[in-house]
């Protein structure tokens, strides 16, 4: 059971989450490798190539050379694709290929979060035209995402921010500072060890799902571990989920239905941009599940 909602006299206070494997069951930059196929961006070589890194993805395999080897030849897979022609592609299958990969605790623990009066915050590697409108679908107040290098209308293949390990608990620092959150009575949760750095920088980090890498941490640090493992259709729960009414909220859904852009640049180079370029608005060591007293505000 959710404890008492936020006092209001107190800092405010957010719950990050981690997107790819740990509110939705995939990556959502790979996922939409099919539609990109069809829409004529990428030959059937491609889709195979990156059918085979979604793989690598999900069994967690892959080291620091073969992501980097994925990150180099999808972010020259992009370069030159018309951006309209991508968030027309994504618009159009994000729902068919989103809704059935979203993992129902996650929508669960959103829920909880809102209802307790905290912020949620998407904090991903993917393209911020991916997540932006995958926020909007799931309540998400706020996202911070990688940002590509756009040109006349195409990508160039460089990357305006890189959202990746350290950098995110650097946005989150900005964030926090910009948005008043005492990080020290904040959430976050990830499946991954790059994601270490944005699991120290709150009061309650959980890992979700984890890697070898995140478990052994967890273990050691007796951060809670989560197992998430229902997929849902987003639809068919969506009106249970409580979906803020923020200003932020409502431009968020605007802009989602109309960006959403290849995500590709999960891979991207960790070029960076100052944190604030990427904060986007949209609109002990045992397994856990929800229903724990895992939110409570008097922390």
């Amino acid at each position: 059971m959710l404890g008492d909602v936020e006092n209001h006299s107190l800092p405010r206070t957010a719950a990050f989450f981690d997107l790819d494997k740990t509110v939705i069951a995939k990556s959502s930059t790979l996922t939409f490798s099919k539609s990109f196929y069809q829409g004529g961006l990428i030959n059937r070589r491609a889709v195979l190539r990156t059918a085979y890194a979604q793989f690598v993805f999900l069994a967690g395999g892959a080291d620091h050379d073969q992501m980097e080897r994925m990150r180099e030849y999808l972010s020259a897979l992009c370069r030159g694709w018309n951006v309209q022609q991508v968030r027309e592609i994504v618009a159009e299958t994000l729902h068919q290929l989103i809704d059935p990969i979203i993992y129902d605790e996650a929508a669960s623990l959103i829920e909880e979060h809102h209802t307790a009066g905290r912020d949620v915050v998407i904090v991903s590697t993917s393209g911020a035209e991916v997540v932006e409108p995958i926020g909007a679908l799931l309540g998400a107040d706020r996202v911070v995402a990688t940002r590509m290098v756009v040109k006349e209308g195409v990508f160039t293949g460089e990357v305006e921010y890189y959202a990746y390990g350290p950098t995110k608990a650097e946005a989150i620092r900005e964030l926090a500072a910009s948005e008043g959150y005492d990080l020290a009575r904040c959430y976050a949760y990830s499946d991954s060890v790059t994601d270490i750095p944005m699991l120290e920088s709150v009061g309650h980090p959980h890992a979700v799902n984890p890697d070898r890498g995140l478990r052994r941490e967890a273990v050691a640090r007796d951060w809670p571990i989560l197992s998430f493992s229902r997929p849902v259709r987003l639809k068919q729960r969506v009106s249970s989920l409580s979906m803020p009414s923020r200003p932020a909220l409502v431009a968020a859904a605007a802009v989602g239905a109309a960006a959403a852009t290849a995500g590709l640049v999960w891979f991207a180079s960790r070029r960076r941009a100052p944190a604030s370029a990427l904060v986007g608005f949209a609109p002990k060591s045992k397994e856990v599940r929800l229903g724990l007293p895992l939110l409570s505000r008097q922390e």
